[in-house]
């Protein structure tokens, strides 16, 4: 099932994706469940497609989380999942801009799955992590490159506003071991992997971040990119695929000193 956040008739609202229109839901469903309200909207009526989720606290990122990635990187996976922050501030949704700061001369795109945690996780067994899961999306982890080589730590160069695209929807339904991940800037691939090559899988990340943080419901965990990344520019546009659950496409602009 897949499940968007859209504005309409100036009202934000949640629906459930059928076919072309959406079956607009009463609430927030990781709340309030699934009751619909009646309406149905097609997706052509729609005024925006939203960031299918705002997390209430933070996003978990894992870093180096496939091996050909961290050798284009310079480096090796690690033996236990690498984590770091990036501020819900960071958040966009599908078409929203990309904006390049003045403090960076290198902004790189990160194609990623993206986890949407459904209920408060506190030290979850690797072999229940499914009862935490409400679902996934797909996710940019934007990354100013130069800042993260001279800073050392990951905090600025991940973190800045709009650094985070997620979308366009929430697949509740969702198999990672047979899903595949597509990049493309401004049509060409850059990206072409598959989620099972993953160095540390979903069980695994949801299991060991879950030991560090509490996490709560709408919390995103953002699982590690394949190899492939690179540099975005001022009219660029970065669309992201993940089969099964859709494409995240997201224009660049830079942003006046």
């Amino acid at each position: 099932m897949k499940i968007a956040r859209f504005s309409h008739e100036g009202a934000l609202s949640y629906g459930i994706v059928d076919e072309n229109e959406l079956v607009v839901l009463a609430a927030d469903p990781m709340f309030a469940g699934f009751d619909t309200t009646g309406e149905r909207v097609p997706l052509s009526k729609v005024s925006s497609l939203l960031a299918p989720v705002i997390p209430r606290s933070k996003v978990v990122a894992v870093g180096k989380n496939y091996r050909e990635h961290a050798a284009e990187m310079g480096g090796e996976a690690p033996e236990a999942p690498l984590l770091f922050l990036k501020p819900n501030t960071a958040v966009i949704g599908p078409g929203d801009t990309i904006v390049l700061p003045p403090q960076s001369q290198q902004v790189d795109f990160e194609g990623e799955l993206a986890i949407v945690i459904g209920r408060i996780a506190k030290n979850v067994p690797a072999a229940n992590f499914a009862d935490y899961v409400f679902g996934y999306t797909v996710a940019n982890d934007v990354t100013a490159r130069d800042l993260q080589k001279t800073d050392g730590q990951w905090a600025r160069a991940k973190g800045f506003d709009t650094f985070c695209p997620l979308g366009p929807v929430i697949e509740t339904e969702f198999d990672p071991s047979v899903a595949t991940l597509r990049t493309r800037v401004n049509g060409e691939l850059k990206q072409d992997g598959v989620l099972s090559d993953m160095v540390h899988g979903i069980a695994e990340i949801v299991e060991y971040a879950s030991s560090v943080w509490t996490l709560l419901p709408a919390d995103v965990i953002l699982t590690g990119t394949p190899a492939g990344v690179g540099p975005i520019v001022d009219g660029d546009i970065v669309e992201i695929e993940i089969s099964g659950i859709g494409s995240l496409s997201n224009p660049v602009r830079a942003r006046a000193r």
